[in-house]
């Protein structure tokens, strides 16, 4: 990846929707869709589609979460003048919809969840012109960066809960409980728990490109296997918390070459760690910063 060519200024997430042009749906739900897809770096409507199911098939109430904070973002952003074509491509919903996510995540109660998770979507799309103009000066995407710092304003302040790995399995680590970890931290990427919903995850992001799935499901891999040769709990790997931030990493780096793309994974594994052993909360912030990382290496070697 360190030795393509770098565009000068690259576009925060894929733009172009890729659906089927004889597609039935309407432009609202495409758009709604599409916001869900891009949480996989896809603006695809059946990932989105896909990622509807892994929420209900892991805990419902997401799906409540996702909607609410996409209609909140996307509304806003319309509101605030963007363009039309981010819009329907679903790149103004979906930090919405993570901010939805993060807010059900967090908070028990479901009036209180559901008021922030209003206010944080919206001021996510509130935030996302300027920041993602200053960002592109820098030839950086924004990736899930409003909801991180939206997310990290109001979560010392409210948040009543913190994210559970789960209860602790005693079974030895085999070969079908590794696959199960794995795949449940392709589920993570979109807040989803458990094996079943990380198959519709991939089969998702498949549905818009294939080679992209492959990559989602080798990052996730990896990185749960680094994380857990550094010492990660079985009980975090078998909540998906340990592959989530490698397989978002690979599929923002997948059209960047191998090189880049697993130095992209390997260092996000690293940041991973390191917060994990000072006890921060970082979410999707080692994807994130990873993959500035390496897009600011490849801008000054070009």
């Amino acid at each position: 990846m360190l030795a393509v060519v770098v565009t000068p200024n690259p576009p925060p997430m894929h733009t172009a929707a890729t659906d089927p042009p004889s597609s039935s749906l309407s432009a609202p739900l495409r758009t709604l869709l599409r916001s869900f897809g891009q949480i996989v770096l896809q603006p695809n409507a059946a990932t989105g589609a896909c990622m509807l199911g892994a929420w209900l098939l892991s805990e419902p109430r997401l799906l409540g979460a996702a909607l609410i904070g996409a209609i909140a973002a996307n509304v806003s952003a319309m509101l605030a003048g963007s363009a039309d074509a981010d819009l329907r491509a679903g790149l103004l919903g979906f930090n919405g919809a993570l901010a939805g996510l993060t807010a059900y995540s967090f908070i028990s109660d479901p009036a209180r969840a559901s008021a922030v998770a209003i206010l944080a979507a919206t001021a996510t799309a509130w935030l996302l012109r300027p920041w993602s103009r200053w960002l592109r000066v820098r030839g950086l995407g924004y990736l899930s960066s409003p909801c991180l710092i939206v997310t990290w304003l109001w979560l010392p302040l409210i948040a009543s809960r913190s994210l559970s790995a789960g209860p602790y399995a005693a079974q030895p680590l085999d070969a079908m409980r590794f696959v199960s970890g794995v795949l449940a931290g392709v589920a993570q990427t979109g807040f989803a728990s458990g094996a079943p919903a990380g198959v519709l995850v991939l089969l998702g992001i498949a549905a818009a490109s294939r080679k992209h799935a492959l990559y989602a499901l080798g990052g996730a891999t990896l990185a749960s296997a680094a994380q857990l040769l550094l010492g990660a709990s079985l009980a975090s790997f078998d909540a998906g918390l340990s592959g989530f931030n490698g397989a978002l990493t690979a599929l923002a780096l997948a059209d960047s070459g191998y090189a880049a793309m697993l130095g992209g994974i390997a260092m996000s594994v690293l940041l991973q760690a390191v917060a994990l052993h000072c006890s921060w909360l970082t979410m999707t912030a080692p994807f994130v910063l990873a993959t500035w990382s390496i897009q600011s290496l490849r801008r000054r070697l070009a």
